[in-house]
């Protein structure tokens, strides 16, 4: 994990889900924590060792994982 770059949780839209960016990449709108963790993983973070509460892995923007 090491290196790769910041994860940031965007504001839940009002459509519904929020975005989630690794640096400037775009991975997707999750719905859910399980969204996330599968976006995640897409992009080379192991799942195992993503910790929702860490601020220093994940910004949340506009409430935490349970703000959906």
């Amino acid at each position: 994990m090491t290196g790769l770059a910041p994860i940031v949780v965007h504001p839940p839209s009002p459509s519904g889900g929020r975005r989630v960016t690794v640096g400037r990449e775009i991975l997707g709108t999750a719905y859910g924590v399980a969204d996330l963790y599968e976006f995640l993983r897409r992009a080379g973070w192991d799942p195992d060792d993503i910790r929702l509460d860490d601020q220093g892995q994940i910004t949340w923007q506009g409430g935490g994982p349970g703000a959906w």
